[in-house]
């Protein structure tokens, strides 16, 4: 009975060690940020990022592309996985969406949280007609930055034509809802609006 006293005591000390160490390390990295605490203060600021930053993801083929690839376009970012059925509920609308208004200069672009393998193997099956990246540690920060709080997915920001931010949204978008967010940004900023069912 005493050497699994012993052993408890041993690794409770141990988790409070390593507690300590890594709360006093995220204590010191605020400290140490740009202007006394101004850098961290920014990465875990509860207001979302108001505009598209840059950022440079690969695709399916390996290529990297630039966020700025889709410069002047209505940018629609989602946020998903191949294991999430609520992503996989709104992709067969996101790519009837897209098809409809591609001319009227709406981008939507899928970012994968997921292994490129299995994103492969689900295009294999489920053809989509916009571009698919894979996510890195940094850019899943991203998603926090703009607005995915509770780092779920799938998760949405649809950004004008200009890079700002016009919504952000955790859970599945229905076509009601993208129509309520795209349609005033084509009226208002495209030279072409498809009005085609």
């Amino acid at each position: 009975m005493k050497p699994l006293k012993v052993i408890l005591v041993t690794v409770l000390a141990g988790g409070i060690s390593i507690g300590t160490a890594i709360v006093s390390q995220h204590w010191i990295g605020a400290e140490e940020g740009d202007g006394g605490g101004r850098q961290a203060h920014s990465e875990h600021s509860t207001e979302p990022l108001q505009t598209l930053p840059d950022f440079r993801l690969t695709d399916l083929d390996g290529h990297e592309v630039a966020s700025s690839a889709w410069a002047g376009k209505v940018l629609v970012l989602n946020f998903w996985a191949t294991w999430c059925p609520p992503c996989l509920s709104e992709i067969p609308r996101f790519v009837e969406i897209q098809e409809r208004l591609l001319e009227s200069g709406v981008q939507f672009v899928g970012i994968a949280v997921d292994q490129i393998e299995d994103v492969r193997a689900f295009v294999a099956g489920q053809p989509v007609n916009y571009p698919l990246l894979i996510a890195t540690p940094e850019v899943l920060k991203l998603s926090v930055q703009l607005g995915n709080r509770l780092e779920v997915l799938p998760f949405t920001v649809i950004f004008d034509r200009r890079g700002r931010r016009v919504h952000g949204q955790i859970g599945e978008l229905s076509a009601e809802e993208l129509s309520e967010y795209l349609d005033p940004l084509l009226v208002r900023e495209g030279p072409r609006v498809s009005r085609t069912p």
